[in-house]
């Protein structure tokens, strides 16, 4: 397995793939870590994706891309986001059991985070001329959120869209540019007991995609706001899938 790490873009990366970087890879795949998470919080993912599904090493490159805004002025040491977030306001909410909407919001600082990942997106293309659908797009949390974006908006469509416990925002934008979209495969992951972003809330977002007639393997769990394992094996498989 070859680890390294570059400057792809306006984002520093950590590319994880089986065959040597010179090759040129049969699928991309992007994902994009949550808000206070490290540049590298995602990267053990990789290894899980290859550890499960072995033969994905000779076709699959894996991108892990640090989000442009460092947290240290907060008190997050060595943490990033996307875009900024109203941390106090997320505490209190979760200490007080509050149903946050955020389906009716344009986050602050999204539209720029999307565009840094779309840029993303065309320089690897470029580098490596995969067309769109050969590019699998993902996160968690904040980095699904930014990445359901790209997705939505990107020329052509990818060739999945991986959304592990992310949320419902800017509905009205989002599903326009959804039923615009055609067809696209979705993976979407989220805990029954998510303290930070509501179980239902997830659920409007599946609802939305799924009427834009998108193929969507909903994957609920019972747990928080996590990465559980029913969704990793899920993922190697579509990975799979799409590599044969």
């Amino acid at each position: 397995m070859n680890v390294t790490r570059q400057l792809i873009g306006q984002l520093d990366c950590v590319v994880v793939e089986g065959q040597s970087h010179t090759e040129t890879p049969e699928l991309l795949v992007i994902l994009c870590h949550g808000f206070g998470a490290g540049g590298d919080d995602l990267v053990p993912l990789g290894r899980e994706l290859l550890r499960a599904k072995p033969q994905l090493a000779a076709s699959v490159r894996f991108v892990f891309p640090a989000a442009p805004l460092a947290l240290e002025a907060i008190g997050y040491h060595g943490s990033r986001a996307w875009w900024m977030l109203d941390v106090a306001e997320l505490n209190a909410a979760i200490e007080t059991g509050t149903f946050r909407d955020l389906s009716g919001q344009l986050p602050d600082g999204m539209p720029e985070a999307s565009r840094v990942v779309s840029e993303l997106v065309t320089r690897l293309q470029d580098e490596t001329g995969l067309p769109a659908s050969r590019i699998v797009l993902g996160g968690f949390s904040q980095g699904a959120m930014v990445t359901t974006d790209v997705a939505l908006r990107m020329p052509d469509a990818p060739a999945a869209l991986c959304v592990l416990s992310g949320t419902l925002v800017c509905e009205s934008v989002w599903t326009e540019l959804a039923s615009a979209r055609g067809s696209l495969r979705v993976l979407q992951s989220h805990g029954r007991q998510d303290p930070i972003l509501p179980y239902r809330a997830a659920e409007w977002l599946r609802d939305m995609l799924c009427g834009a007639g998108f193929d969507v393997d909903f994957v609920p769990f019972n747990g928080v706001h996590t990465i559980p394992l029913e969704a990793l094996k899920k993922m190697a498989e579509l990975l799979d899938e799409l590599c044969s």
